[in-house]
């Protein structure tokens, strides 16, 4: 996730980083980061299914509802400021990936009230069936103003109270993924070995129906890929997906290999397992930094390399298109990133399991 924001404000290249333009390193750069806000709802959906282990019906509900309003909340106030560093209205707010979750976690409030093998069919619906509101709703016509309830499947811009908002997280699909992890949640009432062989046949059975599906060009994918130049270039436009909204495609894909990490995560420990651990313990927490930290060092650099304040402080898409370093520099600034966090991280994760305060976990 770092890394893809630090490449958005760092890198030279400013096209598409899935494009045929892009070559095979920053495509990779790229592709690799997919995995992280798919996994990520899925997780989310888990966690809310293990927390209803401890809490009733009504109380787990009731914090979905709370925590998925707050996210909102903070997506269209502070996450909205740290992309932009300015109060501009084209657009005034962004909905991103912590919207995505946030609206998502508000409909979850009331889906947990059914059972998780509900949820896990509902899940399941709405991945294999939501590609086929593509073909039924008009294209989004960015930047015109569109109809607010495009908005679960395009990204679109609406307007409200004269404020032109951003929807870049279509929010239908990852609802869909997050009800998914709900329903697996009892899984983690199994035995590992069991849990782990179960995943393991999620994943490669994902991947295979991904691989299917992709190479007849049936369904799945508003993108179609054809033969390139090379047999490289036929693996990238292979494996270029649509990921706003994530695609059914999209989504077997990652979750394919979120499913096999699942299966050997518990037995495997991965370098600085500890200190992802850590990390992981306060995501929200990180993720609001990250935002920040990277834009206020990339307008550092720009001022470094000659450019003016203000052609710094809007959001990356808004630099100037001759600013940005190159892709070693993005690794380099990417690795500094969770370094220079590590430290605040840990002592949060520490404040927060020293003092066990309700209030502190939605930070």
């Amino acid at each position: 996730m770092a890394l893809d924001h630090v490449r958005d404000f760092f890198h030279s290249f400013h096209g598409d980083p899935l494009g045929p333009d892009a070559g095979p390193f920053l495509y990779g750069t790229r592709w690799i980061t997919h995995l992280c806000a798919p996994i990520f709802v899925l997780l989310a959906g888990i966690a809310a299914g293990l927390v209803g282990k401890r809490r009733s019906k009504s109380e787990l509900s009731a914090f979905l509802l709370s925590r998925g309003l707050w996210l909102i909340f903070i997506e269209i106030t502070i996450v909205s400021l740290g992309w932009k560093f300015n109060f501009s209205n084209h657009p005034a707010f962004f909905l991103q990936v912590i919207w995505a979750i946030g609206i998502s976690m508000v409909f979850m409030s009331f889906l947990v009230f059914f059972s998780t093998r509900f949820s896990l069919i509902i899940g399941i619906l709405v991945i294999a069936g939501h590609n086929l509101l593509g073909y039924m709703m008009p294209e989004s016509s960015i930047p015109a103003i569109d109809p607010a309830w495009m908005g679960i499947e395009r990204r679109i811009f609406v307007e409200v109270a004269g404020l032109r908002v951003l929807v870049a997280y279509p929010f239908l699909a990852w609802l869909g993924i997050m009800a998914l992890g709900y329903g697996l949640s009892p899984l983690f009432n199994l035995r590992p070995a069991k849990r782990a062989s179960i995943f393991a046949y999620l994943g490669f059975g994902s991947l295979l129906v991904f691989a299917l599906l992709r190479f007849t060009n049936f369904y799945g994918d508003t993108d179609v890929w054809v033969e390139g130049v090379s047999n490289l270039d036929t693996f990238m436009r292979f494996m270029d997906v649509q990921k706003y909204p994530p695609s059914l495609l999209y989504t077997l894909a990652t979750l394919g290999v979120g499913f096999l990490l699942l299966s050997v995560i518990e037995k495997v420990k991965l370098p600085f397992h500890d200190q992802v651990i850590t990390i992981g313990k306060v995501p929200f927490f990180y993720y609001i930094l990250h935002i920040y930290l990277i834009h206020i060092l990339a307008i550092i650099a720009g001022v470094m390399a000659g450019f003016e304040f203000s052609e710094m402080t809007g959001s990356f898409r808004d630099i100037p298109q001759d600013y940005g370093f190159g892709l070693w520099v993005v690794y380099l600034v990417w690795i500094g990133i969770v370094v220079a966090l590590y430290p605040l991280c840990k002592w949060f994760a520490g404040v927060k399991e020293r003092t066990r305060s309700r209030i502190l976990s939605y930070l």
